[in-house]
């Protein structure tokens, strides 16, 4: 059985290979993603195409990673919040620079085939987990 930090796993290494849609398959079709600027993307949908013009353009051979392990508590046994720090690097880039470090908070769901699905996604800059 899948966990959540198997869907944690999957959504960074996703990033990594620079995947969009692999990105944006750990969402749910109606997920809400916030992005360090406010900026809301609504839908699986938009997550994937946003990324993939990240992963094509400016965020090209970045990678993820580099926080310390996911803090997850159970709301109830099938959803779950989950906060995670790390943060971009930009390609070459062996640490997470300062101004790129970021805490992540994210609500999951079990979906029927019990697979942990995000749901909603907030990435802040700075601040520690």
């Amino acid at each position: 059985m899948p966990t959540i930090n198997d869907t944690i796993t999957r959504l960074n290494q996703a990033w990594n290979d620079g995947d969009a849609a692999a990105y944006a398959a750990t969402f749910t079709p109606d997920a809400t993603y916030i992005v360090f600027d406010g900026t809301v993307l609504r839908g699986r949908a938009e997550i994937e195409s946003t990324h993939r013009f990240l992963f094509n353009g400016p965020l090209r051979g970045s990678s993820i990673g580099g926080g310390p392990a996911p803090s997850v508590r159970h709301v109830r046994p099938d959803v779950a919040h989950a906060v995670i720090g790390g943060g971009v690097r930009i390609d070459g880039q062996q640490t997470v620079p300062a101004d790129r470090a970021s805490v992540i908070s994210l609500v999951l769901v079990a979906s029927p085939d019990g697979d942990w699905l995000i749901t909603a996604f907030q990435n802040t800059r700075g601040g520690a987990q």
